[in-house]
């Protein structure tokens, strides 16, 4: 027996631990997400790496597209409309199927039927020919019954929106098959709790309606339909499956149960596949159906318009299936998915449907659970044993062998067997039994505090990095949401500037500039996020949490005017121009991570939060300040005078802010600056009541005691504007920018 050392034993049994985790996981008894999310990145691989190249002719999207909307208006269209495009779709074009991944569940009321009815039940009530009038023009004013009167000559299929709203709107068709059916076996399914069904009258036309509602993995990927919800005691039936069944010929829904098993004192069930006449599809656990994408092209896209009009030629979709949906992003039915990360709705639908009718939805049985845990333990624990004995080389050559074999095997159940076998966790476990193996001893505490350092080194303060690496595992570049303050700053008339001076003195000058304002970012615990030019974003708040993050900000805005103008002396030494800055300062909740693609990354904020802030920057030009900030800021740091500015709602922003002037410390600003600064609060109030000549009044002597100060000509300017053109009475002393 070959002798094994202390650190052998010890490598063998954290091997076996892991094994066992795996064991855990892929039993069900302890789901571990990152291994969840690295299982659904492989199925993606293998979506993408063996969907079909080629077009499904069977099936075609009748597509709202931009193109309908600029021709036949805004949606949802009358549903008079509708009609015409389902009459065109079977008299014209000679169409097998109609299906629509849309509800109907409000009465039609645009052609105004609803208002003569009225009319006739109340003021014309006694006249004789407007009541002829109505009874004639009425059923060409009665869009639902139009629409209704059509659904009922063809096979068509609506569409219905379930899930865990608790709003009811329309009406459902009748369940596939309700909870009786069962028996007293649990099954697992997905319920919904609201509906928004179809018009009564459309849903008892049409030839059958089902859910479009899709099932998202933890990650917000569409994988997977379910073929059933359950709404109170009732299941209903995806679209997809209703569209299939359709143009099967209404063929009958048959399930397919396995043997249940017992879960203590309870019965847990699989309805592992449905069949649909001849055809068989494959279900997991919860009653779902994994979506079989296509490539991207796989379905013919024909603009909802061409059909209306009748220009698209007569043979282009005879027997054809054709589903109705829509790609334009204002309708906002785009879905992250596999394939695509924008794909119209409509096509998990079509792609469904080319599935059912093909026999191609993958499977993942019952077997599959167990098939896995057996290729864990047939790996992991002679592993575990024996790579502690194996040389580095040796321990390369096991693992890439038994990696290219789990491969291997599970792409040939994929294509042979369409069984969908969990990848991850095999390849995982070995990747991690090498890693043990190959960097055991290494020291996990200090290449963390290296990684810490590479990570933030180049955007925080040194010390900051030095204080991060104390406790490494608190910090990551994941992206995330925090409550933080962010800062821009940007030089005034730097174009004219630059044009001045050479290119080396215009380099030296940048690097003097952005040196020293850096330094007063950095001393109150910022974060520099880039140099935009002349600009420059900084944030606090992360990557350390910093509860007085809108303090330290203001600070560094103040500390930054000052420091610019000790640089005056220097640069005219030099012969440089003097700089003036703005500074716009918000707080609020922003996400702040590692982004960029996948050639250029960078530690960054976004949010509404962070684009007002930098449209206050700009903002600081048109009123003669240095620094704006937003009442969240004046909020979060209210050790300071402000002095209130405006109101205003910048570009991109649908109501207003008010935005204000920090002047100074409380206390240390002196008291003539904050008698001015009461002088305007109340020129502001009178001016914000319109009225006008008080409003002026203390304007004008606001500038007359400071004739320097832009900001009180223009409120004088807006006056005499307002004197000549009053606002409407609902204003409320908003003024509204149109430009950034």
């Amino acid at each position: 027996m070959p002798k094994f050392s202390l650190n052998d034993v010890v490598r063998a049994v954290i091997g076996l631990a892991l094994v066992l985790v795996f064991v855990l996981h892929e039993g069900d008894y302890k789901e571990l997400r990152a291994i969840q999310q690295l299982e659904l990145w492989s199925y993606d691989t293998r979506i993408r790496l063996f969907m079909p190249k080629t077009r499904d002719t069977r099936v075609v999207i009748l597509d709202i597209d931009e193109k309908s909307l600029n021709a036949e208006g805004r949606f949802p269209w009358p549903r008079e409309k509708l009609a015409t495009m389902v009459r065109q779709l079977f008299e014209r074009y000679q169409v097998r199927v109609v299906g629509f991944d849309i509800a109907l569940p409000e009465p039609d009321t645009s052609s105004g039927l609803p208002i003569f009815e009225s009319l006739a039940r109340g003021e014309l009530k006694d006249n004789a020919e407007y009541q002829a009038f109505l009874k004639r023009t009425r059923a060409s004013l009665d869009y639902d019954q139009i629409l209704a009167d059509e659904l009922a000559k063809w096979p068509v299929v609506l569409g219905v929106a379930m899930g865990g709203k608790e709003d009811i709107a329309g009406t459902l068709p009748p369940p596939i098959f309700d909870m009786k059916a069962l028996g007293d076996v649990e099954y697992r399914h997905y319920v919904s709790t609201g509906f928004s069904g179809n018009v009564e009258k459309l849903q008892k036309a049409a030839a059958a309606a089902g859910h479009f509602y899709p099932a998202l993995d933890i990650d917000g990927i569409t994988r997977r339909v379910p073929m059933f919800m359950r709404f109170k005691d009732g299941f209903y039936e995806a679209l997809s499956l209703a569209i299939a069944r359709t143009y099967l010929g209404n063929a009958p829904v048959r399930i397919v149960l396995d043997k249940p098993r017992k879960v203590g004192n309870r019965l847990e069930g699989w309805m592992s596949a449905i069949k649909v006449g001849d055809v068989q599809i494959p279900l997991d656990n919860a009653m779902t159906a994994l979506v079989p994408y296509r490539a991207p092209g796989g379905f013919r896209y024909v603009s909802a318009t061409d059909v209306i009009r009748g220009t698209l030629p007569p043979d282009e979709l005879k027997d054809k299936i054709v589903i109705v949906g829509t790609s334009a992003q204002g309708l906002v039915d785009l879905r992250a998915t596999p394939i695509q990360e924008d794909l119209a709705g409509v096509e998990v639908h079509a792609s469904l449907v080319s599935g059912i009718l093909d026999g191609t939805i993958k499977n993942k049985p019952p077997e599959v659970q167990g098939i896995v845990i057996v290729i864990v333990l047939l790996i992991g624990v002679p592993l575990a044993l024996v790579m502690p004995r194996l040389s580095a080389l040796w321990s390369t050559a096991v693992v890439v062998v038994l990696v290219a074999l789990v491969i291997a095997l599970n792409l040939y159940m994929w294509q042979s067997h369409r069984w969908v076998v969990p990848i991850a966790s095999p390849l995982l476990l070995l990747l991690l039994l090498y890693f043990l193996n190959m960097v055991y001893g290494f020291f996990a505490e200090a290449r963390s505090r290296r990684l810490i350092t590479g990570l933030f080194g180049t955007y925080v303060p040194k010390e900051l990095v030095d204080e991060m690496s104390k406790n490494p595992g608190e910090y990551s570049m994941k992206g995330e949401s925090r409550e933080m303050t962010v800062l821009f700053s940007d030089v005034r008339d730097f174009t004219s500037i630059s044009e001045g001076l050479t290119p080396e003195g215009l380099k030296d000058l940048m690097n003097t500039y952005l040196t020293a304002m850096t330094e007063r970012v950095q001393e109150k615990r910022g974060t520099i996020d880039k140099y935009i030019g002349d600009a420059i974003m900084a944030f606090w708040g992360a990557p350390l949490q910093d509860p007085d993050h809108a303090t330290h900000a203001l600070e560094t805005a103040i500390a930054m005017q000052k420091s610019l103008r000790e640089l005056d002396a220097p640069f005219a030494k030099r012969g440089w121009p003097v700089l003036h800055i703005g500074v716009g300062l918000n707080c609020g909740t922003m996400n702040v991570g590692d982004m960029g693609s996948k050639f250029r990354r960078s530690y960054t904020v976004m949010g509404d939060s962070v684009n007002l802030a930098s449209r206050l920057e700009s903002l600081t030009k048109q009123y003669g300040v240095g620094i704006l900030v937003t009442e969240n800021i004046v909020r979060k740091a209210p050790g300071f005078v402000y002095r209130e500015i405006d109101k205003v709602q910048v570009k991109g922003k649908h109501e207003g802010v008010a935005i204000y002037e920090p002047v100074g410390r409380q206390g240390e600003a002196g008291p003539e600056t904050v008698a001015e600064v009461e002088r305007f609060h109340k020129a502001l109030e009178a001016y914000r009541a319109q009225r006008w000549d008080e409003a002026e009044k203390l304007m004008k002597n606001l500038a007359y005691a400071a004739p320097e100060t832009k900001l009180y000509k223009l409120y004088l300017e807006r006056i005499a504007h307002f004197r000549q053109n009053p606002p409407p009475a609902d204003w409320d002393g908003v003024f509204v920018f149109t430009t950034k």
